[in-house]
């Protein structure tokens, strides 16, 4: 197991690394809208490569211990406290969701976790939406995007306060949607012993609200596993691990066309994004293993109030208040 897992991880570093050359080529000719570092910094060509790795090694832990996406706390935290313009981090911020995304979905999909019915038509209404708002978002001034992506991160912290999940949503009837789309299923649940028996509601509504995520994951680059999964476990009813493990599946599809985007802008470098899909990687893998050691409540405000600083930050760095 191990050894597939370093497998899988080198593959993706591989990936990575092409993507990002192939970023940097198009950044040479075509250059987003200003120089990714400042001009005047003393700082070696090593030395933000090395900050970005060590920085984003403890974001991949406080990731899993927070039980959020990468992308979520890589945005706001390295676009507002790194001397990077915003479109390379959204850039950045949109490869590594997608690395954990590939690397956690065959092992989902093989365990019956993520279900392929109930992905493909969310993926394909998010996935075409997030090419939109990638657009929209590298066609923004940098000033609008900090102010409304500040928003957003206050605005999920608020989700994260609120928000109770529910582990088996009692769904009595599905809709005529999920019905003809033949979305239900069954897991087995060690906890419980036994199968598991699901199906959906609110398939509509749950499709339409993944329009407005998909145009917000390509606009901030923060993946959208933050918002997946409130929409499929307390709007639709799946159950809670079914819905982790789709969503899990779903930033592979949704993320790689709002990726492609920002690529072809020439808006992903290789000093940022292979020193950051490393960092997040192996923070993620120390994460899991601290992880039973730790008090989930804890961790959970600390990465609460974590959120809410960058957040801040970036909304106020939007409104030139904090520069």
């Amino acid at each position: 197991m191990v050894k597939q897992n370093f497998k899988v991880m080198l593959l993706l570093l591989v990936i990575a690394g092409f993507i990002a050359l192939a970023g940097s080529v198009m950044a040479s000719t075509e250059p987003v809208a200003a120089a990714p570092v400042a001009a005047q910094s003393s700082m070696p060509w090593w030395g933000w490569p090395l900050i970005l790795f060590v920085v984003t090694f403890f974001l991949g832990i406080a990731a899993v211990l927070g039980g959020v996406g990468g992308g979520v706390l890589f945005v706001p935290i390295i676009g507002g406290f790194f001397p990077f313009h915003i479109d390379f981090v959204r850039g950045a911020g949109l490869l590594v969701a997608l690395a954990g995304a590939l690397a956690a979905g065959p092992g989902l999909l093989k365990k019956g976790m993520a279900d392929l019915r109930l992905a493909l038509p969310v993926a394909l209404i998010a996935s075409s939406c997030a090419i939109v708002g990638a657009m929209i978002g590298l066609a923004l001034p940098a000033k609008v995007v900090n102010i409304a992506l500040g928003g957003t991160i206050l605005g999920f912290v608020a989700i994260m306060l609120m928000a109770k999940r529910s582990e088996y949503p009692d769904v009595q009837k599905p809709d005529n949607l999920s019905s003809a789309l033949r979305i239900s299923g069954v897991y087995y649940e060690p906890s419980l012993g036994e199968n598991v028996n699901w199906q959906i509601h609110k398939t509509p509504q749950g499709l339409a609200t993944f329009i407005i995520i998909g145009v917000m994951a390509g606009m901030f680059g923060l993946g959208a596993g933050w918002a997946n999964v409130p929409v499929l476990n307390l709007m639709m009813g799946a159950p809670l691990k079914v819905s982790v493990a789709t969503s899990k599946f779903l930033l592979s599809i949704t993320d790689t066309s709002a990726a492609w985007i920002y690529v072809n802008n020439g808006a992903v470098l290789p000093m940022m994004v292979v020193p950051s899909i490393i960092g997040i990687m192996l923070g993620s893998i120390v994460g899991v293993k601290i992880l039973a050691k730790t008090k989930p409540a804890a961790i959970r405000y600390m990465v609460i109030g974590l959120l809410s600083f960058a957040g801040l930050r970036a909304l106020l760095k939007g409104l030139e208040i904090w520069n």
